[in-house]
Protein backbone atom coordinates (compact mmCIF):
# COMPACT_ATOMS: atom_id res chain seq x y z
CA UNK A 1 0.00 0.00 0.00
CA UNK A 2 0.93 3.37 -1.17
CA UNK A 3 0.12 6.42 1.18
CA UNK A 4 -0.54 9.70 -0.68
CA UNK A 5 1.56 12.59 0.14
CA UNK A 6 -1.55 14.78 0.83
CA UNK A 7 -3.14 12.38 2.93
CA UNK A 8 0.39 12.66 5.23
CA UNK A 9 0.46 15.82 5.11
CA UNK A 10 -3.12 16.28 5.70
CA UNK A 11 -3.36 13.94 8.28
CA UNK A 12 0.17 15.77 10.39
CA UNK A 13 -1.44 18.91 10.09
CA UNK A 14 -4.74 18.40 11.57
CA UNK A 15 -2.76 16.71 14.34
CA UNK A 16 -1.03 19.35 15.25
CA UNK A 17 -4.25 21.47 15.73
CA UNK A 18 -6.50 19.36 17.10
CA UNK A 19 -6.59 19.77 21.21
CA UNK A 20 -5.09 16.97 23.48
CA UNK A 21 -1.77 16.39 25.27
CA UNK A 22 0.57 13.88 23.71
CA UNK A 23 0.61 12.65 20.12
CA UNK A 24 -2.26 12.92 18.00
CA UNK A 25 -2.44 10.74 14.57
CA UNK A 26 -6.04 11.09 12.11
CA UNK A 27 -7.31 8.81 9.98
CA UNK A 28 -9.77 10.01 6.73
CA UNK A 29 -13.00 8.55 5.02
CA UNK A 30 -16.11 9.71 2.85
CA UNK A 31 -18.89 11.23 4.71
CA UNK A 32 -19.66 12.63 8.02
CA UNK A 33 -21.62 9.09 9.59
CA UNK A 34 -18.07 6.74 8.80
CA UNK A 35 -16.21 9.33 10.42
CA UNK A 36 -18.55 8.87 13.76
CA UNK A 37 -19.25 4.80 12.81
CA UNK A 38 -15.12 4.67 12.64
CA UNK A 39 -14.75 6.64 16.08
CA UNK A 40 -17.45 4.25 17.85
CA UNK A 41 -15.50 1.47 16.59
CA UNK A 42 -11.69 2.36 17.45
CA UNK A 43 -13.17 3.58 20.88
CA UNK A 44 -14.72 -0.05 21.13
CA UNK A 45 -11.44 -1.19 19.65
CA UNK A 46 -9.75 0.51 22.27
CA UNK A 47 -11.79 0.08 25.73
CA UNK A 48 -13.21 -3.40 24.77
CA UNK A 49 -16.67 -2.43 25.79
CA UNK A 50 -19.64 -2.39 23.70
CA UNK A 51 -22.04 0.65 24.66
CA UNK A 52 -22.07 4.13 23.34
CA UNK A 53 -23.86 7.43 24.76
CA UNK A 54 -25.04 9.82 22.93
CA UNK A 55 -27.34 12.26 23.40
CA UNK A 56 -31.21 13.86 22.76
CA UNK A 57 -31.45 16.19 19.84
CA UNK A 58 -28.08 14.86 18.92
CA UNK A 59 -27.52 14.44 14.98
CA UNK A 60 -24.42 12.21 13.78
CA UNK A 61 -25.47 10.96 10.63
CA UNK A 62 -27.57 8.55 8.39
CA UNK A 63 -26.31 5.14 8.33
CA UNK A 64 -27.44 2.64 10.61
CA UNK A 65 -24.55 3.04 13.75
CA UNK A 66 -24.63 7.02 13.36
CA UNK A 67 -28.61 7.33 12.84
CA UNK A 68 -29.13 5.29 16.24
CA UNK A 69 -26.70 7.79 17.79
CA UNK A 70 -28.85 10.50 16.32
CA UNK A 71 -31.52 11.64 18.85
CA UNK A 72 -34.26 13.26 16.86
CA UNK A 73 -37.13 10.99 15.28
CA UNK A 74 -38.96 13.67 12.51
CA UNK A 75 -37.35 13.62 9.95
CA UNK A 76 -34.33 11.50 10.13
CA UNK A 77 -35.57 8.10 12.31
CA UNK A 78 -39.19 7.36 11.35
CA UNK A 79 -39.90 4.16 9.52
CA UNK A 80 -36.04 3.26 9.21
CA UNK A 81 -35.70 0.41 12.57
CA UNK A 82 -34.66 -1.52 14.16
CA UNK A 83 -31.80 0.19 15.31
CA UNK A 84 -28.34 -0.66 16.26
CA UNK A 85 -28.05 -2.46 20.43
CA UNK A 86 -25.84 -1.11 23.21
CA UNK A 87 -26.83 2.48 22.78
CA UNK A 88 -28.18 4.70 25.36
CA UNK A 89 -29.05 8.47 25.04
CA UNK A 90 -28.88 11.21 28.32
CA UNK A 91 -30.79 14.57 28.08
CA UNK A 92 -28.46 17.51 26.69
CA UNK A 93 -27.73 20.97 28.25
CA UNK A 94 -30.71 22.94 26.92
CA UNK A 95 -30.89 25.09 29.32
CA UNK A 96 -34.14 27.01 27.82
CA UNK A 97 -35.77 24.13 27.87
CA UNK A 98 -35.10 23.56 31.28
CA UNK A 99 -31.90 20.86 31.25
CA UNK A 100 -29.36 23.28 33.31
CA UNK A 101 -25.70 21.37 33.36
CA UNK A 102 -25.99 20.37 36.31
CA UNK A 103 -29.77 18.99 35.91
CA UNK A 104 -28.50 16.94 32.51
CA UNK A 105 -24.91 15.46 34.45
CA UNK A 106 -27.27 14.50 36.78
CA UNK A 107 -29.46 12.62 34.31
CA UNK A 108 -26.22 11.23 32.91
CA UNK A 109 -24.90 9.77 35.87
CA UNK A 110 -28.55 8.53 36.47
CA UNK A 111 -28.07 6.40 33.04
CA UNK A 112 -25.24 5.09 34.28
CA UNK A 113 -26.73 3.43 37.16
CA UNK A 114 -29.83 2.33 36.14
CA UNK A 115 -29.37 1.62 32.50
CA UNK A 116 -25.92 0.71 31.69
CA UNK A 117 -22.85 0.09 33.98
CA UNK A 118 -19.85 2.43 32.79
CA UNK A 119 -17.70 -0.49 33.01
CA UNK A 120 -19.67 -1.76 29.73
CA UNK A 121 -19.35 2.07 28.23
CA UNK A 122 -17.04 2.71 25.80
CA UNK A 123 -17.42 6.12 24.53
CA UNK A 124 -19.69 9.10 24.82
CA UNK A 125 -19.97 11.13 21.87
CA UNK A 126 -21.59 14.76 21.80
CA UNK A 127 -21.67 17.75 19.44
CA UNK A 128 -20.41 20.94 21.35
CA UNK A 129 -22.94 22.79 19.56
CA UNK A 130 -25.96 20.69 18.66
CA UNK A 131 -26.66 21.38 14.75
CA UNK A 132 -30.12 19.72 13.84
CA UNK A 133 -30.57 20.30 17.69
CA UNK A 134 -31.35 23.56 17.14
CA UNK A 135 -28.20 25.56 17.61
CA UNK A 136 -27.61 24.95 21.42
CA UNK A 137 -24.19 25.74 22.62
CA UNK A 138 -22.98 22.71 25.61
CA UNK A 139 -22.30 25.06 28.11
CA UNK A 140 -18.13 24.99 29.30
CA UNK A 141 -19.19 23.39 33.36
CA UNK A 142 -21.34 20.75 31.51
CA UNK A 143 -18.29 20.04 29.20
CA UNK A 144 -15.85 19.85 31.85
CA UNK A 145 -17.94 17.55 34.30
CA UNK A 146 -18.40 15.37 31.42
CA UNK A 147 -14.78 15.03 31.03
CA UNK A 148 -14.37 14.16 34.57
CA UNK A 149 -17.48 11.63 34.96
CA UNK A 150 -15.37 9.81 31.93
CA UNK A 151 -12.41 9.91 33.37
CA UNK A 152 -13.79 8.64 36.40
CA UNK A 153 -15.08 5.48 34.55
CA UNK A 154 -12.11 4.90 32.41
CA UNK A 155 -15.17 6.33 29.03
CA UNK A 156 -13.35 8.00 25.87
CA UNK A 157 -15.03 11.38 25.11
CA UNK A 158 -15.88 11.40 21.27
CA UNK A 159 -16.20 15.03 20.25
CA UNK A 160 -18.55 15.37 16.67
CA UNK A 161 -16.93 18.89 14.95
CA UNK A 162 -18.21 18.24 11.95
CA UNK A 163 -20.53 21.30 11.56
CA UNK A 164 -18.87 23.17 14.23
CA UNK A 165 -15.59 22.44 13.56
CA UNK A 166 -12.97 24.66 10.91
CA UNK A 167 -13.11 28.04 12.83
CA UNK A 168 -17.13 27.93 13.02
CA UNK A 169 -17.52 29.23 16.30
CA UNK A 170 -14.44 31.46 16.74
CA UNK A 171 -12.13 28.68 17.62
CA UNK A 172 -10.70 25.93 15.42
CA UNK A 173 -12.61 23.37 17.00
CA UNK A 174 -15.72 24.81 19.06
CA UNK A 175 -14.45 22.51 22.39
CA UNK A 176 -11.76 24.73 22.46
CA UNK A 177 -13.77 26.82 24.15
CA UNK A 178 -14.58 24.89 27.37
CA UNK A 179 -10.71 24.11 27.57
CA UNK A 180 -12.12 19.79 27.10
CA UNK A 181 -9.50 17.97 25.69
CA UNK A 182 -11.51 14.72 24.13
CA UNK A 183 -9.94 11.08 22.95
CA UNK A 184 -11.44 11.57 19.64
CA UNK A 185 -12.52 14.49 17.32
CA UNK A 186 -14.70 13.33 13.94
CA UNK A 187 -14.54 16.21 11.31
CA UNK A 188 -16.14 16.82 7.77
CA UNK A 189 -18.07 19.24 5.67
CA UNK A 190 -15.32 22.37 5.80
CA UNK A 191 -12.90 20.36 6.01
CA UNK A 192 -12.08 19.88 2.65
CA UNK A 193 -14.67 23.03 1.11
CA UNK A 194 -16.89 20.67 -0.16
CA UNK A 195 -15.39 17.87 -1.12
CA UNK A 196 -16.31 14.41 0.25
CA UNK A 197 -13.91 14.30 3.18
CA UNK A 198 -14.15 13.35 6.48
CA UNK A 199 -12.18 12.11 9.42
CA UNK A 200 -11.07 11.01 13.49
CA UNK A 201 -8.49 12.51 14.56
CA UNK A 202 -7.45 11.23 18.58
CA UNK A 203 -4.97 10.32 21.09
CA UNK A 204 -2.28 7.94 19.21
CA UNK A 205 -2.26 5.45 21.72
CA UNK A 206 -6.72 5.59 21.08
CA UNK A 207 -6.18 5.34 17.04
CA UNK A 208 -3.52 2.74 17.52
CA UNK A 209 -6.27 0.06 18.56
CA UNK A 210 -8.10 -1.51 15.74
CA UNK A 211 -5.91 -4.20 14.21
CA UNK A 212 -4.25 -3.95 10.38
CA UNK A 213 -7.57 -4.18 7.67
CA UNK A 214 -10.12 -2.74 10.59
CA UNK A 215 -10.46 0.74 9.19
CA UNK A 216 -10.38 2.04 5.72
CA UNK A 217 -13.16 2.49 2.68
CA UNK A 218 -12.39 2.74 -0.78
CA UNK A 219 -12.35 6.56 -1.67
CA UNK A 220 -11.68 7.90 1.75
CA UNK A 221 -8.97 10.17 2.12
CA UNK A 222 -8.37 10.37 -1.95
CA UNK A 223 -5.60 12.52 -3.05
CA UNK A 224 -7.83 15.40 -4.45
CA UNK A 225 -9.98 15.93 -1.40
CA UNK A 226 -7.00 15.75 1.00
CA UNK A 227 -5.37 18.43 -1.33
CA UNK A 228 -7.90 20.66 -0.98
CA UNK A 229 -8.14 20.16 2.71
CA UNK A 230 -4.69 21.33 2.83
CA UNK A 231 -5.97 24.16 0.41
CA UNK A 232 -9.23 24.60 2.97
CA UNK A 233 -6.31 25.36 6.03
CA UNK A 234 -3.92 27.21 4.09
CA UNK A 235 -7.06 29.55 3.82
CA UNK A 236 -8.13 29.59 7.22
CA UNK A 237 -5.29 30.57 8.59
CA UNK A 238 -4.52 33.18 5.70
CA UNK A 239 -7.21 34.76 6.08
CA UNK A 240 -7.88 34.50 10.41
CA UNK A 241 -10.96 32.84 9.49
CA UNK A 242 -11.71 31.84 12.97
CA UNK A 243 -11.47 35.16 13.84
CA UNK A 244 -13.57 36.24 10.92
CA UNK A 245 -16.35 34.03 12.61
CA UNK A 246 -16.04 35.83 15.47
CA UNK A 247 -17.07 39.42 14.31
CA UNK A 248 -19.50 37.71 12.49
CA UNK A 249 -21.24 36.41 15.38
CA UNK A 250 -21.13 39.76 16.64
CA UNK A 251 -23.27 41.24 14.14
CA UNK A 252 -25.60 38.69 13.86
CA UNK A 253 -26.19 38.62 17.68
CA UNK A 254 -26.64 42.28 18.03
CA UNK A 255 -28.86 41.89 15.10
CA UNK A 256 -31.02 38.82 16.82
CA UNK A 257 -31.38 40.49 20.51
CA UNK A 258 -32.76 43.74 18.79
CA UNK A 259 -35.04 41.87 17.10
CA UNK A 260 -35.97 39.70 20.13
CA UNK A 261 -37.04 43.13 21.97
CA UNK A 262 -39.18 44.15 19.11
CA UNK A 263 -40.66 40.35 18.50
CA UNK A 264 -42.03 38.69 21.37
CA UNK A 265 -42.21 35.35 18.75
CA UNK A 266 -37.92 35.38 19.58
CA UNK A 267 -38.04 33.43 22.78
CA UNK A 268 -34.55 32.63 22.92
CA UNK A 269 -30.84 33.61 20.91
CA UNK A 270 -28.40 31.52 20.42
CA UNK A 271 -24.97 32.50 19.24
CA UNK A 272 -21.47 31.15 19.18
CA UNK A 273 -18.84 32.49 16.19
CA UNK A 274 -20.82 32.38 13.28
CA UNK A 275 -23.23 29.71 14.23
CA UNK A 276 -26.24 31.67 15.14
CA UNK A 277 -29.90 30.71 16.03
CA UNK A 278 -33.32 32.03 17.19
CA UNK A 279 -35.71 29.96 18.66
CA UNK A 280 -39.19 30.99 17.94
CA UNK A 281 -41.72 30.38 20.36
CA UNK A 282 -45.44 31.37 20.68
CA UNK A 283 -45.63 32.47 23.89
CA UNK A 284 -42.26 33.22 26.46
CA UNK A 285 -44.24 31.90 29.24
CA UNK A 286 -45.18 28.83 28.59
CA UNK A 287 -42.77 28.54 25.61
CA UNK A 288 -44.93 27.22 23.14
CA UNK A 289 -42.38 26.16 20.04
CA UNK A 290 -43.49 28.39 17.05
CA UNK A 291 -43.20 25.61 14.50
CA UNK A 292 -46.11 26.74 12.12
CA UNK A 293 -44.65 30.34 12.36
CA UNK A 294 -40.98 29.18 11.98
CA UNK A 295 -42.43 27.40 8.40
CA UNK A 296 -44.08 31.03 7.22
CA UNK A 297 -40.93 32.78 8.15
CA UNK A 298 -38.75 30.48 5.52
CA UNK A 299 -41.67 30.82 3.09
CA UNK A 300 -41.41 34.67 3.77
CA UNK A 301 -38.13 34.89 3.26
CA UNK A 302 -37.38 32.97 0.64
CA UNK A 303 -40.07 34.46 -1.24
CA UNK A 304 -37.80 38.27 -0.62
CA UNK A 305 -34.75 36.33 -2.01
CA UNK A 306 -33.45 34.42 1.62
CA UNK A 307 -32.98 30.82 1.43
CA UNK A 308 -33.18 30.07 5.00
CA UNK A 309 -33.35 26.58 6.99
CA UNK A 310 -34.24 25.76 10.25
CA UNK A 311 -33.62 23.64 12.57
CA UNK A 312 -34.55 21.96 16.63
CA UNK A 313 -36.82 18.83 17.85
CA UNK A 314 -39.70 21.65 17.38
CA UNK A 315 -38.90 23.01 14.23
CA UNK A 316 -38.97 26.16 15.33
CA UNK A 317 -35.30 27.64 15.72
CA UNK A 318 -33.85 29.35 12.79
CA UNK A 319 -30.55 28.72 12.05
CA UNK A 320 -27.59 31.05 10.23
CA UNK A 321 -24.43 29.41 8.68
CA UNK A 322 -23.10 31.64 6.76
CA UNK A 323 -19.92 30.92 4.71
CA UNK A 324 -16.67 32.72 6.97
CA UNK A 325 -15.89 34.50 3.78
CA UNK A 326 -19.29 36.11 3.13
CA UNK A 327 -18.39 40.16 2.59
CA UNK A 328 -19.80 42.62 4.87
CA UNK A 329 -22.20 43.94 2.44
CA UNK A 330 -23.62 40.79 1.73
CA UNK A 331 -24.02 39.93 5.20
CA UNK A 332 -26.12 43.44 5.97
CA UNK A 333 -28.19 42.52 3.27
CA UNK A 334 -29.07 38.88 4.47
CA UNK A 335 -30.26 40.08 8.04
CA UNK A 336 -32.17 42.90 6.29
CA UNK A 337 -34.22 40.46 4.90
CA UNK A 338 -34.30 37.81 7.61
CA UNK A 339 -35.40 41.04 9.71
CA UNK A 340 -38.13 42.20 7.42
CA UNK A 341 -39.43 38.78 6.89
CA UNK A 342 -39.88 38.42 11.18
CA UNK A 343 -41.42 41.14 11.18
CA UNK A 344 -44.01 40.15 9.15
CA UNK A 345 -44.67 36.78 10.25
CA UNK A 346 -43.98 38.12 13.63
CA UNK A 347 -47.67 40.54 13.65
CA UNK A 348 -49.60 37.35 12.16
CA UNK A 349 -48.86 35.83 15.67
CA UNK A 350 -51.69 36.40 18.69
CA UNK A 351 -50.56 37.77 21.79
Amino acid sequence: VVMYESYLRLAQRLAELAPGDGPQKAIFFSTGAEAVENAVKIARAHTGRPAVISFRGGFHGRTLLALTLTGSVQPYKQNFGPYAAEVYQSPFPYEYRGWTSERALASLEELLTSDVSPQRVAAVIIEPVLGEGGFVPAPREFLQGLRKLTEKHGILLIVDEIQSGFGRTGRFFAIEHSGVKPDLITVAKSLAAGLPLSGVIGRADVMDAPGPGGLGGTYGGNPVACAAGLAVLDVMRDERLPERAARIGSVVEERMRSWAQEHDIVGDVRVMGAMAGMELVRNRTTKEPADTETARLLEVARERGLILLRSGVHHNVVRTLMPLTIPDEQLDEGLDLLGSALAEVATAVPL
